[in-house]
């Protein structure tokens, strides 16, 4: 039997709101607690991930910077990015972390390749790569089985500030979004895509019915 997952569609949010609202959701879900996916466009921030360190983040200037519970590195978020959360019970999906994160790789790969965008995942660093060059980022957390944080993907925005961080921690690396690859220019375009390649990967049922906030 397939999954129905509430798909909420936020809007532009500060970053530091999403994440206390998934903190709160994780927190206070049960064993019927219906899985969820946000998807956003954030203000400008930088985010550190649990573990990051501090040399990743070169000059962040005017750019706020938040301490995040997700794994790996510093990121961007910025308008323009679109921002997917995955609030998914892993343990009833029958569904591993390397499962959960293939799976997000592979849906990225796929909306891509929609637009006739060859992007990869690396076994080295996790998320979406196009050549040498990134257009998306991973970043997850699992308490009690349950998963928060997700992806980001690079549609159309302002990619000088990547400028003052090391990707997820990646020296020297290139970032790169969709546009530019001669993809969409508007989230908007790319969101329903992303979610039916979510949807596919993982062999959930998708409700588009609710638009209000987390």
């Amino acid at each position: 039997m397939q999954t129905h997952v509430l798909v909420k569609d936020l809007g532009r949010t500060d970053y530091q709101a999403v994440f206390r609202a998934m903190q709160t959701f994780t927190d206070n879900r049960t064993e019927k607690t219906q899985d969820e996916i946000w998807l956003t466009e954030h203000d400008p921030v930088f985010t550190q991930g649990q573990a990051g360190k501090e040399e990743h983040l070169i000059a962040p200037g005017d750019i706020p910077v938040v301490q995040s519970d997700r794994g790996g590195q510093v990121t961007y978020h910025g308008p323009g990015q679109l921002v997917g959360y995955l609030l998914f019970d892993l343990r009833r999906m029958n569904l591993s972390v390397r499962g959960l994160v293939t799976g997000i790789e592979n849906a990225v790969v796929n909306t891509l390749a929609n637009y006739g965008i060859c992007g990869a995942p690396r076994a080295d660093a996790p998320g979406v790569y196009v050549d040498s060059a990134k257009i998306a980022a991973l970043g997850l957390r699992v308490r009690r089985g349950c998963s928060y944080h997700g992806l980001s993907l690079n549609v159309n925005m302002d990619l000088a500030p990547y400028a003052r961080i090391n990707p997820c921690g990646l020296a020297d690396i290139e970032v790169t979004q969709m546009c530019d690859l001669g993809g969409p220019d508007e989230v908007a375009v790319v969101k329903p895509r992303l979610l039916d390649d979510l949807a596919a990967i993982y062999e959930i049922s998708l409700d588009t019915s609710d638009t209000g906030g987390p």
